[in-house]
């Protein structure tokens, strides 16, 4: 009856712990090549045959493989044919970001200087330095963002269209490009009327087969 009140139990379990710990130390024996029981420093380590070397010790050990970021699956680049341009894209989403980011950022430079030079057109005779000053400031600042603001929407509008185009098509080419550029001016001129919508949609078909044609002559 003494087992009722755990009289053998405890031993039962002690030798059932002693045995995970002792095939745990065997496992970890055959993957690192030493017993880790058996380490009191990194010389034990150091010194085993077949143990861990101080090169691979050291903080920058295997770095002179280099840095394989691009290995990684969901890191590789777009399949898609025709789709890689002058900078590598991994798919749709890299397009997007890089192609609304730069023409935001040129279409900002773009009216940022024309907007400079009208402010200098426009100083009042014999004004102060602060109300000149001012001035030029005023013109870059509406004329900047406007002209910016305004491309970045074309930019976004264009990839979003010309992305799904190559996606159901299954490729990329300078049909999709011009059939997305001559979508993104017709819905970017959408509430002023079809004349308006005619003309966008032709000057935006334009730049896109322009954009290609650049971009045949770089690549």
């Amino acid at each position: 009856m003494s087992w009722l009140f755990g009289g053998k139990k405890p031993s039962t379990d002690s030798q059932t712990a002693s045995t995970d710990s002792e095939q745990n130390n065997e496992k970890l024996k055959k993957t690192l090549g030493f017993d880790p029981s058996s380490v009191t420093n990194v010389s034990n380590v150091i010194s085993v045959p077949g143990g861990l070397s101080p090169s691979q010790l050291h903080p920058l050990a295997g770095l002179e493989r280099g840095v394989e970021y691009m290995d990684l699956e969901e890191e590789q680049l777009s399949t898609l044919e025709g789709s890689q341009g002058l900078i590598p894209s991994r798919g749709w989403t890299d397009d997007l970001c890089y192609g609304t980011g730069a023409v935001y950022l040129l279409g900002l430079g773009l009216g940022g200087s024309y907007g400079f030079f009208e402010g200098l057109k426009n100083i009042p005779p014999n004004s102060p330095g602060k109300l000149q000053l001012n001035t030029v400031l005023n013109h870059i600042t509406r004329r900047g963002p406007f002209l910016g603001n305004n491309a970045g929407v074309l930019a976004l509008t264009y990839n979003l269209i010309n992305s799904t185009i190559d996606s159901l098509r299954g490729k990329h080419d300078v049909t999709g490009s011009v059939v997305a550029g001559a979508l993104t001016g017709a819905v970017f001129r959408s509430s002023r009327g079809l004349k308006p919508m005619a003309y966008s949609s032709a000057l935006m078909a334009a730049a896109a087969a322009g954009w290609c044609g650049i971009k045949s002559v770089v690549l």
